[in-house]
């Protein structure tokens, strides 16, 4: 017996009829390991009893397990006349359907990192996600499955073997396999929708900066972070939309006015129109006569390869404003969170055109970007508690001591709530 430990884990191998046989144990415990290797010599002894068996029963030198039904049959048969060997029709269609169904980790090389790095060929950050959780996948268990074996329960297992990231991380393997098994159904490779659940406990970044911290980390930023931040901050703009702005895309009216068009995004609902504030209007007013009143190129222009600045090329100026402003650990990201829950104040709840602004196609999405305070909460409750006594009293034309006792038990409870969500 060939025992080997890789890591915490141990291996083994051995030869067997002239092949390779080589697979981790999953244990770090020798004696499992052992028996691990025993069990699967046990195994391949006894699959090749059953070999031995059937090609005497069926009177052939090949035999081939079914994939429905796992009975073994004749190979050679099932090519020329596959409805008499096996137990039913479905049975053979299946079989048929098997031999040529890929598995993951071939779909993933052939199909989906091409469709990827054409689909999304002007957002190079997507088609990274993809490769990396494709790499996840492919170191995986799930690999070597056929692409219509996978389920539910092996996205479960996924989660369970790299148990050692963050959900974030574990996440990224699983929208990836979630994402190529909707393609696989949309292009007939397979008959039925997998549901991939991810795993709980993703960080939201959920954040929101208040006004004087907002002012020390701009005061800090060096440019062009510092406009493109600004903008991303007062405008709740995704920053890659920021980034890839031009000039042909804005609207600066000499009557104080301005617009700007984002012409691409994650949806349809991302192109979208959106008023500049006044600071935007100024902002992007002077650096347009800066640069000489182009009627063409990038707003944020930089030596990269996409011509304007991007995420990875501003992290060192985010870095350094943190630094100088002393603000507390934030990602970029958060400035559309806060400008967003700005904005969702100014709109009294109105959830749909929020959405519209932040260029969500579903209002769900947007719930995730809102982040009420314990002042704009208990504000509600005292109007609909105003508007209950106000209604009482219409009704009734005095308000009893019970009513009033009411109201203030309502409140109460309120605060005890807010309290207990600090």
């Amino acid at each position: 017996m060939s025992i080997y430990k890789r890591g915490n884990v141990y291996w083994y191998k051995f030869m067997w009829n002239g092949e390779l046989i080589r697979e981790s144990t999953r244990q770090g415990n020798d004696r499992k390991a052992r028996n691990s290797e025993s069990e699967h010599r046990a195994r391949l002894v006894q699959q090749q009893k059953d070999a031995s068996n059937a090609q005497t029963r069926l009177g052939c030198s090949n035999v081939l397990p079914c994939h429905e039904c796992e009975k073994l049959f004749n190979a050679e048969k099932a090519v020329r006349k596959a409805d008499n060997v096996f137990c039913t029709v479905k049975c053979a269609a299946d079989w048929s359907k098997a031999r040529t169904m890929p598995t993951l980790q071939v779909f993933l090389k052939d199909r989906f990192i091409p469709d990827a790095e054409t689909r999304h060929k002007g957002k190079p950050a997507t088609v990274r996600y993809y490769r990396q959780g494709s790499d996840m996948l492919n170191r995986s268990r799930l690999a070597t499955l056929r692409l219509d074996e996978v389920t539910n329960e092996h996205a479960g297992q996924f989660a369970a073997e790299f148990h050692k990231l963050s959900a974030s991380g574990i996440n990224r393997g699983l929208r990836t396999l979630r994402r190529a098994l909707n393609l696989a159904y949309a292009w007939g490779q397979i008959d039925r929708v997998v549901k991939v659940e991810l795993a709980k406990g993703e960080r939201q970044r959920d954040r929101v900066l208040t006004e004087e911290e907002m002012a020390s980390y701009l005061e800090a930023c060096p440019q062009p972070w510092k406009d493109a931040a600004y903008t991303i901050s007062e405008e709740g703009m995704r920053p890659g939309e920021v980034f890839s702005l031009r000039w042909l895309h804005l609207l600066i009216g000499e009557d104080g006015t301005g617009l700007i068009r984002v012409i691409d995004g994650k949806s349809r609902a991302a192109r979208r129109v959106l008023p500049m504030t006044p600071g935007v209007r100024s902002m992007f007013k002077a650096r347009h006569r800066s640069q000489g009143s182009p009627a063409d190129g990038w707003c944020f222009p930089a030596t990269t390869g996409d011509g304007h600045i991007t995420g990875d090329g501003v992290k060192d100026q985010h870095t350094r404003a943190l630094l100088e402003s002393k603000v507390d650990h934030f990602v970029p990201y958060v400035l559309r969170h806060t400008a967003l829950t700005r904005l969702a104040q100014a709109t009294n709840g109105d959830v749909f055109a929020l959405a519209r602004i932040a260029g969500h196609a579903s209002i769900t999405t947007t719930q995730r970007y809102v982040h009420p305070q314990a002042e704009t909460i208990e504000g509600i409750f005292n109007r609909a508690i105003r508007s209950q006594v106000k209604s009482r009293r219409q009704g009734t034309k005095r308000v009893g001591v019970g009513t009033k006792m009411g109201t203030v038990r309502m409140l109460t409870q309120a605060r005890w709530r807010l309290e207990a969500n600090k």
